[in-house]
């Protein structure tokens, strides 16, 4: 999901954990910590999140594990639109979750950065 919603360590490093519990408004932690052109795996309520700093500045979330073979999804490569996970290259649209190869979808979240450039994620 997009950046545009309005507020109300690295994957294969250790996830970071986000502040919050279940449904609601997550708190992940500085901006800054999810590097343009990168993904960041987060563990939030439970569930493995992957977050996506696009070059444009945007943010994407979406599910962590590829729904394939369990491939770590914020190791993926990304473009404006898909991220391609590393262990056999299946390809998931970061705004939907929808594979574009065939696998499985990925759950997508909406994601945004606030006003003190915190990233913000948001469980059903």
């Amino acid at each position: 999901m997009s950046t545009d919603l309005s507020p109300g360590q690295g994957a294969g490093q250790g996830a970071g954990q986000g502040t919050g519990q279940g449904a609601g408004l997550h708190h992940l932690g500085p901006l800054d910590q999810v590097p343009v052109g990168e993904g960041r795996a987060f563990g939030v309520a439970g569930e493995q999140i992957a977050v996506f700093r696009l070059r444009d500045g945007s943010l994407r979330a979406v599910s962590a594990i590829c729904p394939h073979k369990g491939g770590p999804i914020a190791d993926g490569t990304i473009d404006q639109a898909v991220v391609m996970c590393p262990l056999h290259q299946h390809a998931f649209e970061l705004d939907t979750g929808c594979s574009t190869t065939g696998a499985g979808p990925l759950r997508s979240y909406p994601v945004f950065a606030d006003g003190n450039r915190n990233i913000v994620l948001q469980l059903p």
